[in-house]
C-alpha cells in the first residue's frame, strides 16, 4: 500500500466571498433583550408611597385669636324703667304679667278716677255757665252802646242833660269791663277742663317703651304714689319694663390693665349659661372715671346680635382681642386646619385627606382664617387627618404613608 503524498495530505482553503459573519447581529439584540428585561424589573416593581405630613382637623366656634384681656361682668339693660302714676289713687285694673312683651304707649293699668271724672263733669258745667255769662254781657254791652249813641244824639240837640250822657257812659264802661272778666271767666273754665281731662288720661298708666315686663309690682285694690308715702302701704310703682335691644355687659377692668381696652375693640362673650356659645361683640365706651376702693374702670360692651337667649343680670365672661389684629377677624364657626394644606385647582380650593393610606381630594369653602390655620365651611369633617406638605404632583388616589413624627 502505498503512502499518501504530501499533496494528498494538503488542507486545501476556500477563499473568503467577502461577506460579513452572521453572529454580530445578536450582540445588539442581546442588549435589547437586557434593556426590556430591566425595564420590566422595574415597571413590575411596586412603586414607594410617598412620605407626607398630616394634621387632624379640629372643631371651632367662634374662636378668634389675639387675645389681650379676659375680664368678668353681668348683663345689664340701658332702658329698664319702673313704671309709676303721676297721681296718687287706687289700682282698680293691673293688665300685665311678669314675662310679657308690651308695645310703646301699651296700658298697664288704670287707677279709680270716680273723683276725678266727678271734678272734670263739675268743670265742664262751670265752663259752659262762664260761657252764657259771656254771651249776656256781650248783650248788654251791645245795647248799652246804643243807648251812649241815643244819648249824645240828644245831647246835641240839647234834648237830654250832661248827667243822662255821663250815666250812658259810666254803663258802657262798666259793661266793656266785665265783658274782659267774663272772658277771663271762661277762659279759667276751659283750663279748668284741660287738666281734669289730663288727670283722667293720667289715671291710666302706659308703657313709657316696648320691651318685656320683668316684675309685677302692684295688685288691683293698693294705693299707689309718685312718691314713697312711707309705711309700706302705698306702692310706688305698677310694674318693671326691660327694652331687650338695649342690653349690654357692663364689665370692671382693673386700671392696671385698662391700656389694654379702647372703643370699638372686637371681643367674644361667654355666658355662664351657656359656656359653649361665642358671641361677638365690640367695646362701646370706657366710662372716664375710676372707682378709688376697688381699683377698676366701667367698660361697656355692646352685643353685635342680640339672642332671646340673653337675659339681663346674666354673668358673662368676655374676651378682649388685640385692636392691631385684622378688622376682618370676626368670630366664625367651622373645622380649623392648616393654611399649608390649601391649594388652588382649576379656580378651586382644595385639600388632600390622609385615607387608609391614600390621598383623597377634597373641595373646600373657606370662611376665614386664624393665624397659621384657615376655617374651613365645608368639605372637611372634624377629626379627619389633613395632608399639609404633600408633593405639588400629589394626584387624588396616590399612595401616601404619614411622616413619622
Amino acid at each position: 500500500m502505498s503512502k499518501p503524498s504530501l499533496d494528498e495530505l494538503r488542507i486545501e482553503r476556500k477563499p473568503e466571498t467577502g461577506g460579513k459573519s452572521s453572529w454580530p447581529w445578536l450582540v445588539p439584540l442581546l442588549l435589547l433583550l437586557i434593556a426590556v428585561a430591566a425595564g420590566g424589573f422595574f415597571w413590575l416593581k411596586p412603586a414607594a408611597a410617598i412620605e407626607v405630613g398630616t394634621a387632624v382637623a379640629r372643631e371651632v366656634r367662634g374662636e378668634q385669636r389675639g387675645t389681650v384681656l379676659n375680664a368678668s361682668g353681668y348683663v345689664t339693660a340701658r332702658r329698664a324703667a319702673t313704671v309709676s302714676s303721676k297721681l296718687t289713687g287706687r289700682v282698680t285694673e293691673v293688665l300685665i304679667e311678669e314675662g310679657m312683651e308690651v308695645e310703646s304707649g301699651q296700658v298697664l293699668a288704670r287707677l279709680d278716677d270716680s273723683n276725678i271724672r266727678a271734678a272734670f263733669e263739675l268743670a265742664l258745667a262751670q265752663a259752659e255757665s262762664a260761657r252764657r255769662d259771656l254771651e249776656e254781657t256781650v248783650a248788654l254791652l251791645e245795647e248799652a252802646r246804643l243807648n251812649l249813641e241815643r244819648s249824645q244824639r240828644l245831647e246835641a240837640r240839647d234834648l237830654a242833660s250832661e248827667a243822662e250822657l255821663d250815666r250812658a257812659r259810666a254803663l258802657e264802661r262798666s259793661l266793656a269791663a266785665r265783658l274782659e272778666r267774663k272772658r277771663a271767666d271762661v277762659l279759667v273754665a276751659e283750663r279748668s277742663i284741660d287738666i281734669y281731662r289730663q288727670q283722667l288720661d293720667d289715671t291710666v298708666i302706659r308703657a313709657p317703651f316696648a320691651g318685656i315686663v320683668v316684675a309685677k309690682n302692684a295688685q288691683p285694690g293698693e294705693m299707689v304714689s309718685p312718691v314713697s308715702a312711707g309705711g309700706g302701704f302705698t306702692r310706688t310703682g305698677i310694674g318693671t319694663i326691660v327694652d331687650m335691644a338695649s342690653l349690654e355687659i357692663e364689665i370692671d377692668v382693673n386700671e392696671a390693665y385698662i391700656n389694654r381696652v379702647s372703643p370699638g375693640q372686637g371681643a367674644v362673650a361667654t355666658l355662664d349659661a351657656y359656656p359653649d356659645w361665642k358671641i361677638p361683640c365690640h367695646v362701646i365706651a370706657i366710662i372716664p372715671t375710676a372707682d378709688r376702693q376697688r381699683a377698676t374702670v366701667e367698660v361697656r360692651v355692646g352685643f353685635d346680635e342680640l339672642d332671646s337667649r340673653i337675659l339681663p343680670d346674666m354673668g358673662v365672661k368676655v374676651a378682649f382681642h388685640d385692636a392691631d389684629a385684622d378688622s376682618g377677624d370676626t368670630p366664625v364657626s367651622g373645622v380649623a386646619g392648616p393654611a399649608t394644606a390649601v391649594r388652588e385647582s382649576d379656580g378651586k380650593q382644595i385639600v388632600y385627606i390622609f385615607n387608609e393610606g391614600r390621598a383623597e381630594r377634597r373641595a373646600v369653602a373657606i370662611a376665614g382664617e386664624r393665624g397659621d390655620s384657615v376655617i374651613v365651611r365645608s368639605g372637611l369633617a372634624p377629626g379627619e387627618s389633613v395632608i399639609v406638605d404633600g408633593p405639588r404632583e400629589l394626584a387624588d388616589g396616590a399612595e401616601v404613608r404619614q411622616r413619622a413624627e
